[in-house]
């Protein structure tokens, strides 16, 4: 070990000790080139050993392993899951960089090892395996990288830094000979990129091109001398257009690294000018967060130069700041703060402090006023300032400022403000402070309200308790100015709501909160706009907070402002109500202005001591009576009525109130109801919209429902909707909102010309729509109402389609049955509707019953695949549409097809939904309803019939048990691998010898009535038994029948043939017990075939054995006696007799459920 000493010390070594170095150093190198291999090897999973590194070439190691490779399994490390691979790709890309390291100063340059490897690396990255084209891809691109990053730290000057006399001499020699091998290395890195990256950059495996795009990143970050050059970054270009989202990030995530270096610029500019039009459009990638990259690669080139993006250029990123999606939203608020916020001249940081409109941020703050009428985006300021919050929430909560440039009178040469701009100036300023108590995004921003860390809970106190202090100062003031301004009023009114309330008591601030409801009140009795009123009634309700010593200031005042509103309504409305039928314009104006402040205010405050029910009832009343009351005026009787029922069930829902106060709510509320049912059949729209959409919230509100939760003291209060009162609510629908764009146009008087009108109609449209639909939903009125609402759903599907579907889908899982009853009622509605308009004699093929097979197809879809939840409503449907299709017959005889026959047509698209099972009892339950004459039709008038015969048994012909009796037989599994004692005998439901006689049929379907529940058997096997199908000249019966019997039999004929139908049935019975017999004997050998030894059930084929009918319980359970049935799990493999497994399911339905007696005067139970 000598030597060795001798070398870390710098001493000159002896001849001999140089011979053993280079020995020991040429031995490492094998020692780290064979465990390179075996890693690559444990990669790939395969072996290489010490031999094949001997003897074999690169090419011969990959055809081997290749060979050995198990590609069905498509896993290997690299995309292998569990906690034992989770940090595989770090681990192994860590090796490569210690193999780099330990060979750095000498082995590296022998012209060797590294040639091996590369060489090896290349020949896989070549391979058709996906393993190793991605493994040696990721060894080749972190081996450059980190040849490259060894060779980056040794800097030309490195010699500078050593001292000559220390032991870092040896260091300083082994850095200069890495100078010295400088092409070498440049040697290397090209051989890997030619090698693998010109290749695999655009491999078909998206994982692959992503490595290769990320380290040619780190390349011409770390070596731009030699890559950072247009020759290598076309790549990174090229591959910007990748179809893979994922490559796509990578691309601009390397872009990133490299722009950000401002000495790479000049590099940069011919790729800036060629690319920069893709880079601009992939703002707008369809993956968030390739968008987002882009838009901060963009935000790196505007940092690096402002001349590079055109104006066109950063208008389009300047929209993203309205976008949904918040990333997005955030990474374009600080390329737009970039952009026109960065820009300070160097004399304003030079200069003092300065406040208000003489501050710095005063121009920034125009500034954004500027862009925010710009861009013509006027209700959505709450998503700029969200946009900029992260990057500009020192301009944005500057509030000093804006109060200024709000109330300040501008500086000498300085342009004032306009109306327009001090408009969006103070919903920038609410904006900013809604944000600011708020701290989380605007709705539609955020999945919810995120729990906020210490700091942020700190900052939201401080800044709530600042804003508080400015405002509460400033508010009355901005309220005297502005008070004639309705929009600006209303922003301005809702600041107190984000009010520390306080501060006004801390602070002593009572006057500034007097002059504050001076303001308001001043503000109630000038204004009558809706929106102002409702601004004005949550200010004092934010205000009127009980946990504040302010309040009772605070509710005097509320108190005087509606004495005197409510004295004043009172006097006007009695001097109104005497004048009849020709009231004075101004007294109705007056009316409806005091009428409207009660109103606002009764939404949020309880007026309940003033009441106002018997004015505005006998109010509502004079209207009906007169039918001349002014629109508004009864619009918002309605209104402030709803209000006054609302707060009384408040009062009693308390339960402090007296026996009396339900009762009194109880007839309030039915008379209420009684006049909103009269102002349905108003002339004016907006009335009948108005009442409409109070009748669903009271019915809603007052159904079954009150009563729960603990409430039964509320059920008088259940109020149930006759039948009249259902009718108008579905006739308003109908009139109303199922109505086409140009009908509802004209009759609001031409006023939806613009294309904002109609969508502001549209959603008025779908909101009447949505409140019927919970009448539904919730069982306020009859489900079957729905079937109007229903077919509809084609013909409105674009509008309302969302709403019938979600609508449909929530009557399901009420009541599966009812809801099929429905669909198929409005599927009756609508043939009901097509006969009556194109006559009994119409084509089949017209666009009117093609669109009622659509609908019914789009009916049949919305039931799903498990037939088994919707069994029983499957069912139903078919028995209220067969009997729909035979209920009204032809007036030309018997021998034509009934009027609704067609109807079947529709009815076959439900057939899929039918179990195998269902579909005879379906077809039996048809049967009944035909005549022998019927079945022998085949004129294109009987198709219907002839179709849908044919959709029932349509794969139901194939099991012989569903066919013949139409019932599961439930066997059991007579094979397994390991014999199980018996537990216990095993008795088969009773099976009836024919299927064909209706009395034998019903008599069976007597004992189904309760279906119980039986364990399913681990496998039931039955032969598959092709039966016999009907030709066109066979009866409906089930027996062929000659052709002379085409003719009409009389009844005696008929009774004659059914007995000797009969008596072959029985026949056939006898046979089939003599089967049952030699099957008994099949089963009891193969039992004891079983027990003799498992390899039968290893070697041979799955038994198939013969499932037979009995018609004697007797037999069967002599049979049963006489067998042993053993419990077997058994293992076979998918394919055998898979069809049979899945088609034998336990029967738990009961066909008797769909059958009644009402069809030819046949008992059925």
């Amino acid at each position: 070990m000598n030597w060795l000493v001798q070398h870390k010390l710098g001493t000159p070594l002896s001849p001999e000790l140089s011979i053993n170095l280079y020995s020991c150093q040429f031995c490492y190198l094998m020692l780290l080139l064979f465990k390179t291999y075996q890693t690559l090897s444990v990669m790939f999973i395969g072996v290489v050993t010490g031999e094949m590194f001997r003897n074999m070439q690169n090419s011969e190691i990959i055809r081997k392993m290749t060979e050995e490779f198990d590609e069905d399994s498509g896993d290997y490390p690299l995309t292998m899951a569990g906690p034992q691979w989770k940090k595989f790709k770090s681990s192994f890309c860590e090796f490569i960089g210690v193999l780099v390291r330990q060979c750095q100063y000498s082995i590296i340059y022998d012209e060797y090892m590294m040639d091996t490897v590369i060489s090896l690396l290349t020949g896989l990255s070549d391979s058709q395996v996906r393993a190793f084209r991605h493994t040696s891809t990721l060894a080749g691109q972190y081996l450059c990288c980190f040849v490259n990053l060894n060779f980056v730290l040794i800097s030309p000057n490195t010699a500078l830094n050593y001292d000559f006399k220390s032991n870092d001499y040896n260091e300083l020699l082994f850095s200069l000979q890495l100078q010295e091998n400088q092409d070498e290395i440049e040697n290397m890195m090209n051989a890997i990129f030619k090698g693998v990256f010109v290749h695999r950059y655009r491999d078909a495996i998206a994982e692959i091109r992503a490595i290769c795009i990320e380290e040619i990143g780190v390349w011409m970050k770390m070596y731009s001398d030699a890559f950072l050059n247009d020759s290598y970054l076309k790549y990174v270009g090229w591959t910007m257009h990748d179809k893979q989202g994922e490559v796509r990030l990578k691309c601009l995530t390397a872009l990133q690294g490299l722009y950000h270096n401002r000495e790479l610029n000049a590099k940069l500019e011919l790729f800036t000018s060629r690319f920069k039009d893709r880079i601009v459009s992939m703002t707008l990638d369809k993956e968030y967060d390739v968008a987002v990259q882009a838009i901060k690669l963009l935000t790196l080139v505007l940092h690096s130069s402002d001349e590079v993006l055109t104006a066109e250029d950063c208008e389009s990123v300047y929209h993203l700041v309205y976008s949904a999606h918040r990333p997005v939203a955030v990474a374009a608020g600080e390329f737009l703060f970039k952009k026109l916020f960065s820009h300070r001249d160097p004399e304003d940081d030079s200069m003092p402090k300065r406040r208000g409109r003489q501050s710095v941020n005063a121009n920034l703050i125009k500034t954004a006023v500027f862009f925010f009428l710009e861009s013509e985006l006027h209700e959505h300021a709450a998503y700029l300032v969200d946009s900029m919050w992260d990057c500009a929430a020192e301009i944005l909560k500057d509030w000093e400022c804006m109060i200024s440039l709000l109330l300040d009178e501008p500086l000498p040469g300085e342009e004032a403000l306009t109306d327009r701009q001090e408009t969006a100036l103070i919903e920038i300023m609410l904006c900013t402070i809604r944000q600011a108590a708020e701290c989380h995004p605007p709705v539609g921003r955020g999945t919810g309200k995120r729990v906020l860390t210490a700091k942020e809970k700190k900052t939201q106190l401080d800044d709530r308790t600042r804003m508080t202090e400015l405002f509460a100062i400033a508010l009355p003031a901005l309220l005297a100015k502005y008070s004639v301004d309705a929009e600006k009023v209303t922003n301005l009114l809702q600041l107190p709501q984000f009010f520390d309330l306080e501060i006004y008591t801390t602070g002593r601030l009572e006057k500034h909160l007097d002059s504050l409801l001076r303001q308001i009140r001043e503000i109630v009795e000038k204004h009558t706009d809706t929106d102002v009123l409702e601004a004005c009634s949550k200010t004092y309700h934010a205000l009127c907070n009980e946990e504040f010593t302010i309040f009772n200031r605070v509710d005097i005042a509320r108190s005087q402002l509606l004495d005197e509103q409510v004295d004043k309504f009172n006097r006007l409305l009695e001097d109104f109500l005497q004048e009849g039928e020709d009231p004075d314009e101004d007294d109705a104006y007056q009316v409806l202005s005091t009428l409207k402040r009660i109103t606002a205010f009764h939404n949020a405050h309880d007026l309940s001591k003033w009441d106002l029910f018997t004015s505005n009832y006998k109010l509502l009343n004079t209207g009906i009576e007169n039918g001349d009351m002014p629109e508004q005026i009864v619009i918002h009787a309605l209104q402030c009525t709803h209000y006054v029922i609302l707060w009384s069930l408040a009062k009693v829902s308390e339960g402090t109130s007296k026996k009396e106060d339900m009762l009194t709510l109880r007839k309030q509320m039915r008379a209420f109801c009684l006049m909103c049912q009269r102002y349905l059949t108003s002339v004016n729209t907006a009335v009948k919209e108005q009442a409409f959409t109070i009748l669903c919230d009271l019915l809603l509100i007052f159904s079954h429902q009150i009563i729960s939760g603990g409430r039964e003291a509320l059920e008088p209060l259940v109020y149930t909707p006759e039948a009249s009162l259902q009718s108008d609510l579905l006739n308003f629908i109908l009139d109303h909102v199922f109505i086409d764009q140009d009908e509802d146009s004209n009759s609001t008087d031409g006023q939806q010309d613009d294309e904002a009108s109609k969508i502001e109609a549209l959603h008025k449209r779908r909101n009447l729509l949505a409140a019927y639909c919970k009448l539904i939903i919730y069982n306020v009125v009859e489900m079957n109402t729905g079937a109007d609402i229903f077919k509809q759903y084609m013909r409105y599907y674009n509008d309302y389609g969302d709403i019938i579907k979600e609508t449909m889908s929530k009557t399901r899982q009420i009541d599966k049955i009812q809801c099929a009853k429905t669909l198929i009622l409005s599927l009756q509605q609508l043939f009901n509707e097509m006969l009556s308009d194109l006559g009994p004699s119409f084509d089949r093929s017209s666009s009117a019953f093609c669109g009622i097979k659509e609908l019914a197809r789009r009916f049949s879809l919305t039931f799903g695949l498990d037939q088994l939840k919707t069994r029983e409503a499957i069912a139903m449907l078919h028995k209220d549409g067969i009997e729909f299709a035979f209920k009204e017959p032809n007036p030309q005889g018997e021998g034509h097809p009934p009027l609704n026959l067609a109807f079947l047509d529709i009815l076959s698209e439900f057939s899929s939904k039918l179990m195998r099972q269902d579909k005879r009892t379906v077809h039996m339950y048809l049967e009944r309803f035909m005549t022998f004459q019927m079945a022998l039709q085949r004129e294109d008038c009987w198709l219907p019939l002839i179709s849908y015969r044919n959709s029932l048994q349509a794969g139901g012909d194939d099991d012989t048990m569903s066919v013949v009796s139409g019932i599961s037989s439930r066997g059991s599994s007579v094979r397994s691998k390991k014999a199980k004692p018996a537990t216990g005998k095993r008795k088969l439901p009773e099976e009836e010898s024919s299927s064909s006689s209706t009395e034998v049929w019903m008599n069976r379907e007597q004992s189904m009535q309760t279906p119980i529940m039986m364990p399913s058997p681990h496998l039931t096997s039955t032969i598959m038994r092709e039966p016999k199908r009907l030709r066109p000249e066979e009866s409906y019966m089930g027996t062929p029948q000659p052709q002379h019997h085409q003719t009409p039999m009389d009844y005696n004929t008929q009774v004659t043939w059914m007995l000797a139908q009969r008596q072959q049935q029985e026949e056939v019975a006898r046979q089939q017990q003599e089967r049952a017999m030699n099957y008994a004997k099949l089963r009891s050998n193969l039992q004891h075939a079983i027990r003799r030894g498992t390899g039968l059930m290893e070697d041979d084929e799955e038994p198939i054995v013969e499932d037979v009918m009995m018609s004697s319980e007797g037999r069967i359970e002599d049979l049963n006696e006489g067998m042993d049935f053993d419990t077997m799990d058994i293992d076979l493999p998918p394919s055998k007799n898979r069809r049979e497994r899945s088609e034998l399911k336990p029967d738990f339905f009961d066909p008797a459920s769909i059958m009644d007696e009402s069809v030819l005067g046949v008992p059925m139970f």
